[in-house]
């Protein structure tokens, strides 16, 4: 299956504009993963917006 940048980066929630692994969604995961983060595209919109992409805040916003 071959990634299709275009639609990827339409549909991407990531509010980061000078990102260059927008609509790249493996190099984004690597990216984040190697910082021991997570893509925000797994965060609420709200958190998202924070840049905060630590597993710690991603298991709080889900938490219950």
């Amino acid at each position: 299956m071959e990634c299709n940048i275009k639609q990827n980066k339409a549909d991407c929630p990531c509010t980061y504009e000078p990102c260059s692994h927008k609509g790249k969604c493996c190099e984004c995961i690597k990216y984040h993963w190697s910082l021991g983060e997570l893509p925000g595209c797994l965060f609420p919109p709200e958190v998202e917006k924070t840049y905060d992409r630590s597993i710690a805040r991603f298991i709080a916003c889900y938490r219950k």
